[in-house]
Parts: C-alpha cells; structure tokens; sequence
C-alpha cells in the first residue's frame, strides 16, 4: 500500500477560497477523507502547521504499518499496541533482516510518545464522529497514575487564578488513563540552550555575512542578525518585519524604533481600513495583494508565529535594543537598505526580500536565510553546530544572558524577550557551564579559607538569604526565586 504525504488547497464553498493543508493519498490517488476532516478542524481551530504535519506524518506510519502486517491483529487496540512497539525497536531484526519491508529504525522516546498522543486524539475524534473502535481507549488508572495525573491536574492549574472552582472535577480528571501511554523520556535541565560565542560576534558580522559581494544581501543580512543579537528577535519575526514598522525614536533621531506586529491580527500601515471597515494585517494583505499571511503558508514560503504576548492593543511586539548602540547601528544599515529596496519591484509588503535573479523582490524566506547564515559562518572559518551557539537561534540566547549579567530584573528581560511567564525566560537566563565551574571554584576557595564550618542554621536568628535556601512551595512553587538554586536568581533587593 503506496501512501503519499502531499500538500492540498481545499476549497469549502463558492467563494474560491482555499485552506492549504498537509493530507494523504492512497494507491489510487485518493484524499484520505477522514484525515481530511480530522486536520481541516485542527487548522480551524488555530493549531499550526508543524502540529498538522506531525499528525499526518504519524497516520501514515500506522497506516502503512498497517499494510505490512494485515491479518496478525484480532483488534484494533491490539494492532495499535504493537505498532508503538515497533517505534521503539524499529522492525529490523537481530540478523539485519525485516520481512514486513518497512526498515524502521528505533525512535526517540520522545518522537514515540508524540507519535501516539497524535494517533490517540485522532483516533478518539473518529470514535465520536465515524463510530470506529478506539485503538487507544481510557482504563482505569491504578494508585500510581492517580497520582500522577493529579500531579499533572495541579501544574496545568495552579497559575490559574478560578482553578479553585474546579475541584469538583479532580476524582473524573484522575481516575483514568490510556491503555498505552508511551515511554517517559528523560527530563532535561533548562540550561542546554547555547548562546552564540560573543568573540565570534564582530567577526561574524564583518567579515561574514559582510564579506558578500553582493551589498544589498549583507546590509539585509546584517539587518536581521542585529534584530537577533541586538533585539531578541527570534529569526521568524524578523521576516515578518514591513517596510512601515522601522520608525525614526522620537527620543533619539539617530535611533530607531522597530515593532513586530502579528501577522494576521497585526494593525496595517497608515491607518489602513478596508472596505469591510476591517483594520487588520490579514485584511490589508488579501485586499491590495491577494496574499495570506505568512504564518498561514505551507512549505518554503511559511514563517512560523511563536509569541503569545503583545506590546500593544495593535498586538505588536516592541525591538528593545541592548545595548543601545545595535539600535543606531541598525538605522544606518537601514537608510542604505532602504535605498536599494526602492529599485526593487515588490507585490508584498515585507521589507526582507531575496535579490537572486529567479525570484528577486519575492519575500526572503527561512530556507535562504539559513544558507546565507552558514555560508557566513564558513566565511570566518565556523562550521553551524547548535551545541557550540552557532545558529540563528543561539543569538536570541546570547541577548538574554546579557540582559542577565548587566543585572537588569526578572521581569524586564520577560518583557524585553516577549514571553508570557517568569518561567520561560529560564532557558535564556540560566548561567553557561563557564560561569557555573567559575562560581564554584570560588565557592571552593572561600570554603578552604574558612577556618569552621557552620551549620546551615547555626546558632541564632537565621538570614533571609539563609531560610530561602529552603524553598517557600506555597509562594513559589517552581522554586524561581527560592531554594537552593532558583532558576531565575535571588530576588532583587
């Protein structure tokens, strides 16, 4: 059974508008039809591409499973249990041999047990809307994945400032579980993000992306990489960026303001409003150039939304630049840029655009960007290695941790980074391996100075400093400011 993943413009009704979604084709060439409707709901209730993609990826593994051991199963649950063992394994066997003629190899615990969370909640809307039998149904939980999923209850609900109501809910929360659950992986420790090496930075920025022969692509280039490095920016909000949202500070001519609006729900330019009266970003794009928006794309052209915060009722995202020198550099590069942009025709409004001869003035996508990003590396004698910083994204990590050590306050670097809580900022503000082995080679050294040692609480009254050591769960329950070790440092005095 030949099954092939391909992308689908679906067209609802009269008005010709499509939805572009991932689906699956049999060996006839025939949509998959209960997939289809499964993944036009998933879209329509705002979930992304890359969820989409995952779900459709995993229907075909099972299917073509499926295909590869017909009449071994008396059930579905059982067939579905075997199959979540096969990712685990993989279907090659001990002598390197595998008759089913699927190759698998093992998977990641992880990519498994996303696998199976994505085929259970297909499985369980096709149970409420086809009458199919469950492959993965609800049991009874025993003591131990009570206790866990009450666990998992209180976490979801803890921030949540009506979570008291819903108590009367806990026992109907706790008492089941799926059948088949997936392997736990292992839990990593929020430090493993790497910036991107400062040393590197001017080099990289000069002599890099700077060194291209063509000017126009190293002043864009640069353009994005001081929004990174400069601004926080992840490399996706940099490509949403217009013309019209780089505005001149009104408290620094020689600075600039930059604002990132949503892509869809973003105000347009100049007070725009349609002849709908709508005032928003999509609108603008569909009225005066028959485009979507870019988070709503498949394939090379889509760039991806992640924040869930906004700077402003126009829902957009304020550049902070730190330190402030990158703001003024990036108005200079951006008066020169600018200048090459006018010759350009463009049928969009994205000011980051792709000068190559075959699709010059289209709108720069990610896939290029990541090939000039490496070329740059290479140019410096750098090899792309995540775990060494040297990617996109690592400038984003190198902008939080600067924030950090210039000692700027918890919840100023959560606004300056966007994000929606003091926890996810962790990641960004963790000390390096570096500055870990400093502090405790200093801590050493202060020990062996030492001429007693003192117990914690000693004699007397103890210190503030001292009884935080020791966590406050009712105040700060993921132990931010608390403990031992609190993700986000001592509070501020």
């Amino acid at each position: 059974m030949q099954i092939v993943k391909v992308i689908a413009k679906v067209v609802d009704d009269n008005s010709g508008v499509f939805t572009e979604i991932p689906v699956l084709l049999d060996e006839n060439k025939q949509v998959l039809r209960p997939l289809l409707e499964y993944i036009l709901k998933l879209k329509r209730n705002g979930k992304s591409q890359p969820t989409l993609s995952k779900c459709v990826d995993a229907t075909k593994l099972f299917l073509e499973y499926i295909a590869a051991n017909l009449n071994c199963f008396t059930n579905p649950h059982s067939l579905f249990e075997a199959f979540t063992s096969r990712l685990y394994t993989g279907t090659i066997n001990e002598e390197g041999l595998d008759p089913s003629g699927l190759y698998w190899l093992p998977n990641r615990p992880s990519i498994t047990y996303a696998h199976i969370r994505a085929l259970t909640r297909f499985s369980d809307w096709l149970v409420e809307n086809h009458n199919a039998k469950p492959i993965n149904p609800l049991v009874i939980a025993d003591s131990f994945e009570q206790r866990l999923n009450y666990a998992a209850w209180f976490k979801k609900n803890q921030y949540n400032f009506l979570g008291h109501i819903k108590d009367k809910h806990i026992n109907s929360t706790v008492r089941y579980a799926r059948s088949i659950q997936g392997k736990r992986a292992l839990g990593n420790q929020k430090q493993d993000a790497i910036e991107f090496p400062e040393r590197y930075f001017k080099s990289f920025y000069f002599d890099g992306l700077g060194a291209t022969v063509d000017r126009r692509i190293a002043l864009r280039d640069q353009l994005i990489l001081l929004l990174m490095h400069g601004g926080g920016l992840r490399e996706s909000e940099a490509l949403h960026l217009w013309v019209e949202d780089v505005l001149i500070d009104p408290l620094d001519p020689n600075n600039v303001k930059v604002h990132i609006y949503h892509p869809e729900n973003g105000k347009a330019p100049n007070n725009w409003r349609g002849r709908s009266g709508k005032t928003t970003r999509a609108a603008y794009l569909k009225e005066k150039y028959a485009l979507v928006p870019r988070n709503d794309l498949m394939s090379k052209k889509r760039v991806g939304w992640k924040s869930r915060v906004a700077d402003s009722k126009d829902e957009y995202l304020d550049v902070h630049w730190f330190p402030t020198t990158f703001g003024k550099v990036f108005a200079k590069l951006w008066q020169d840029y600018t200048r090459f942009l006018t010759g350009i025709s463009r049928n969009h409004p994205y000011a980051f655009v792709s000068f190559h001869r075959a699709h010059k003035g289209n709108p720069y996508t990610l896939n290029a960007f990541h090939y000039n990003y490496r070329q740059g590396l290479k140019r410096i004698g750098l090899k792309p290695n995540k775990t060494d910083g040297l990617s996109p994204h690592s400038h984003r990590h190198s902008y939080g941790r600067r924030l950090r050590r210039a000692g700027v306050s918890e919840i100023v670097i959560k606004k300056c980074l966007h994000h929606f809580s003091l926890e996810s900022q962790t990641v960004y503000t963790t000390p390096t391996m570096k500055e870990v082995t400093a502090n405790l080679n200093a801590a050493t050294q202060q020990l062996l100075m030492q001429k007693e040692l003192v117990e914690p609480f000693g004699t007397g009254t103890p210190s503030w400093e001292i009884l935080t050591e020791y966590g406050f769960y009712d105040i700060d329950p993921d132990g931010l400011f608390t403990g031992k070790h609190p993700k986000l440092g001592k509070p501020n005095a």
